[in-house]
């Protein structure tokens, strides 16, 4: 991409530059998003939304065991502390994942089952909520630069000319990072449909 006009031009850097960090969010969110969808695999990342009660405290089983994919349909859940193996299966069983950990007092071993075609739609589905979420989250941030942009001039602190090259600017910056999050959501609901 070509140098940024915004962030050469003293009266709009500060807001380019968080405009982007927004639309970064946005599209970071997006991809946390994607890591934790479950497609036919087994991955460590689907248990990341999945709080334990650790000492009065929700905490990521991230954070309180090793997760690891050994095998493709399976994920090893290994306590750092074998005290909280019950709480952390516990857990599981109760998210809304469909898992059924198994257990022998220090591993959990988590099978995940082959999805049905009607889970794979219903996770599609819910990829396309998702994207489309962030894709508004991504154009609030325009609307919210482009009314900046609008404040400047009537504060005759840019000029016309520049508020129009700076609100084509945010719109490309729209453009690109609403492409870049497509791109992920359907190279994810490719995985999603391999059977």
């Amino acid at each position: 991409m070509a140098a940024s006009f915004m962030s050469g031009n003293a009266a709009t850097k500060s807001l380019y530059a968080d405009l982007k960090r927004r639309m970064d969010q946005a599209v970071a969110g997006f991809q946390s998003n994607l890591a934790s969808t479950r497609t036919g695999r087994a991955s460590a990342h689907m248990l990341d939304a999945i709080k334990v009660d650790y000492y009065g405290t929700p905490t990521p089983i991230t954070q309180m065991a090793q997760v690891s994919t050994p095998e493709p349909q399976t994920i090893l859940i290994q306590p750092y502390d074998p005290s909280i193996v019950k709480e952390i299966e516990k857990a599981i069983q109760t998210s809304d994942l469909g898992f059924n950990p198994l257990s022998d007092g220090k591993l959990i071993r988590v099978p995940v089952p082959p999805m049905t075609e009607e889970r794979r739609r219903d996770v599609v589905k819910h990829l396309n909520r998702v994207l489309e979420e962030h894709r508004t989250a991504v154009r609030n941030v325009r609307r919210d630069g482009n009314d900046a942009l609008k404040k400047l001039a009537k504060e005759k602190k840019i000029s016309e000319d520049d508020e129009k090259r700076a609100t084509e600017e945010v719109q490309k910056m729209t453009d690109e990072e609403i492409r870049r999050m497509e791109d992920l959501s359907r190279r994810k609901e490719a995985e999603v449909m391999q059977v």
